[in-house]
């Protein structure tokens, strides 16, 4: 009896076991199956991205040759259309020297850049009389100027001030240059405090002192209308 349960223990254990390797060995091969297939997927799968970029590049470079290609097209039918209606251009000489179209009066004139700026000053040269009347414009404006202390408007004032200083600068200079011998030296001095007061001006709005600024607008006023009475 003992002998026939050790039996059947032994034959309970040898089948187990047996069983037990048969799941190993099928669960070994399923896993290897599906590895195989992994692998086999991802290749199937790298190879369509190949594929389709393959297509993609083909497909853009396609119609990159069409987009020149009527790109040169239009270009082509455009210039036969300018060329059709193309007006000739007459082209003549060159101008004469030293005022041969308007607004070259001083085109041949050497610049001295040796003298200081204030000297330098490139305007077309006038007739004492026509100096003259600009000189009084500039100075209208400068009178005018007044607005811009007022509304305490620096950077405009200085600007101003700059711009017409210049073309009265070199008008009084061409007026006194036409004036007798015996009145240029108190007309140059005039003129000489003439733009020291306006140099204060401007210094005043460099500052921004609205009480300097009114103080030498004054002054530069009253010296200015000095001027304005000597030149006639």
């Amino acid at each position: 009896m003992a002998q026939a349960m050790a039996s059947m223990a032994g034959c309970l254990r040898g089948s187990s076991s047996q069983a037990v390797m048969e799941g190993s060995l099928q669960l070994s091969g399923s896993n290897r199956l599906n590895m195989l297939h992994g692998s086999n997927s991802n290749k199937v799968t790298r190879s369509s991205v190949t594929v389709v970029r393959a297509q993609q590049q083909q497909e853009s470079s396609r119609r990159a040759v069409i987009g020149l290609v009527a790109t040169g097209l239009v270009s082509s039918s455009f210039v036969q259309a300018v060329l059709a209606e193309a007006i000739p251009i007459k082209v003549g000489g060159p101008p004469a020297p030293s005022g041969g179209l308007p607004g070259t009066l001083n085109s041949d004139e050497a610049r001295d850049l040796k003298l200081p700026l204030k000297e330098r000053f490139y305007l077309q040269p006038l007739t004492p009389t026509e100096a003259a009347a600009r000189a009084k414009e500039s100075a209208k404006e400068i009178v005018a100027a007044k607005k811009f202390i007022d509304q305490k408007a620096w950077p405009y004032l200085q600007n101003d001030l700059r711009l017409r200083a210049g073309y009265l600068r070199y008008d009084l200079n061409t007026i006194i240059s036409a004036k007798p011998k015996d009145q240029k030296k108190s007309l140059k001095e005039l003129t000489g405090k003439l733009f020291q007061d306006i140099d204060n001006l401007d210094y005043a709005a460099k500052v921004k002192s609205p009480s300097d600024a009114e103080k030498y607008y004054a002054i530069a006023v009253s010296t200015l209308n000095d001027v304005l009475s000597k030149i006639g």
